[in-house]
């Protein structure tokens, strides 16, 4: 995907918005300058009606007569050399003097009117005022209309407007210069950033902790728990080539060894007990590669668990079923006792697992008329589930190792392990692996009888 740059996008996006807004401001200015021109333009008119009207007087035969205040009307021409029209008009439309052609319109009495129009192929604004003057006997109505064209009022506007113009290209690019500035300051946290996650070695997967705004603590926290999760990958990935290595090496070379022994051997006998010896190393590799490869199935859940409710009786059960031929093979007295229905958060296939290796473990190692026993209890809010055997358990020194690895220790290493825990510990780090990945506490001890050799796995109960 081709990479773009925030700070234009941010610039671009600024700047339309900024535009927008300054050409919504202009129209309403544009129309606030209209609104203000016309209200000068009709104040000015109506005073100018007003003057000429205070000219009008009654002649000696009763008529009326005007006497034109032309300094009335050059206001009007002294601003933008506008063009001025007027007309007198005495009762019931006698024309008295001005222009005869302007347009009157209706206007109240005693009161003014004001219109938009053309004479003469110009843009007018006219002014009508109508007023009443005493003869002594009666009163003689008369109206007086000045017009004027309305260039003033196109020009005021105009200059409001080119004025606001500038003032916005002025805005707009000051705007522009000040969100250049602010992003590239506002980015820098970000260079800051990669700049810290460049400079870190192949092998440094500690949570960044550049200093960064509130606004890229999202962005911090997934690259954190990214690092998090890769630290698990390759955790996990060194332990399972480090057990593989150890674990593996062994029954390689006895194959090796009993497949030379079978080269070199004349008699049928040696051959069959070089080759009996070859099958069981098989069967020991076999059992620790898939043990292996189970530790790295519970390394790779880790780091994307997907726990759903499980019926822990009902599997346990089932299991410890599948596990009693195994057991009648060993001559072991293998039962279940506890609860027949509870709830915890797992996933079905590593839980069966976990208690797999336990009996595993419990089946291989109690010896022949043993009784192994899986119990299902109900403690408060936790569920215990339990593998107790009698049969001759763990030295003190096994116990300690057995019960480190139980807290979650580091996995010790393979031959360590074998040597000490009486060839348990791979099953034991398998179990102790899934019941983490479940939250569980997984521990090892002796029972009340003293002999033998209890293990338990205490779980939180889910609500039905």
């Amino acid at each position: 995907m081709r990479p773009y740059s925030l700070r234009r996008r941010l610039l671009l996006w600024l700047l339309l918005a900024t535009i927008l807004l300054g050409l919504i401001a202009l129209i309403d200015t544009w129309r606030e300058a209209l609104r203000t021109a016309e209200g000068v333009s009709d104040r000015v008119l109506f005073g100018s009606a007003l003057a000429i009207a205070e000219r009008v007087s009654v002649d000696e035969a009763g008529g009326l007569e005007v006497d034109i205040p032309y300094s009335s009307l050059e206001m009007l021409t002294s601003t933008a050399q506008d063009k001025v029209f007027y007309r007198v008009d005495g009762p019931i439309g006698t024309f008295l003097t001005g222009y005869q052609d302007l347009a009157v319109i209706a206007a109240p009495a005693g009161g003014v009117a004001f219109a938009n129009g053309t004479h003469d192929g110009v843009s007018i604004r006219s002014a009508t005022v109508n007023r009443e003057i005493s003869t002594g006997a009666a009163s003689i109505r008369f109206t007086v209309t000045v017009a004027e064209s309305i260039r003033a009022r196109s020009a005021l506007a105009q200059a409001i407007l080119v004025r606001s113009a500038l003032r916005l290209a002025l805005l707009v690019f000051g705007v522009a210069v000040l969100v250049w500035v602010a992003v590239t300051v506002a980015l820098r946290p970000l260079k800051r950033l990669g700049d810290a996650i460049a400079n870190r070695s192949p092998d440094d997967l500690h949570a960044v902790t550049a200093d960064t705004p509130e606004e890229v603590e999202p962005l911090v926290l997934a690259i954190n728990q990214f690092m998090d999760r890769l630290k698990t990958a390759l955790d996990g990935l060194r332990n399972f080539t480090g057990n593989a290595s150890h674990q593996l090496r062994t029954p390689l070379a006895v194959v090796r060894t009993q497949l030379a022994l079978i080269d070199r051997s004349t008699g049928h006998e040696a051959t069959a007990v070089a080759s009996d010896k070859a099958k069981l190393s098989l069967e020991r590799a076999e059992r620790v590669l898939s043990h292996l490869l189970l530790l790295a199935r519970v390394d790779a859940s880790a780091s994307a668990a997907v726990l759903a409710p499980v019926d822990i009786a009902e599997l346990a059960k089932e299991v410890t079923a599948e596990m009693v031929p195994a057991a009648i093979t060993q001559d072991i007295d293998l039962g279940y006792e506890g609860c027949d229905h509870a709830m915890v958060a797992a996933d079905p296939v590593l839980l069966a697992e976990l208690l797999r290796n336990l009996l595993a473990n419990a089946i291989s190692y109690s010896g022949s008329g043993a009784v192994v026993t899986v119990r299902l209890a109900r403690i408060g809010d936790r569920i215990v589930l339990a593998i107790e055997d009698n049969g001759p358990g763990l030295s003190d020194a096994q116990m300690l190792v057995a019960a480190q690895l139980g807290r979650g220790a580091p996995r010790p290493s393979p031959h360590l392990a074998k040597s000490q825990t009486n060839g348990m510990g791979l099953g034991l780090a398998v179990a102790v692996e899934i019941a983490k990945l479940f939250k569980a506490n997984l521990r090892l001890e002796r029972p009340g009888s003293g002999t033998g050799l209890l293990a338990s796995v205490e779980f939180s109960e889910l609500p039905e």
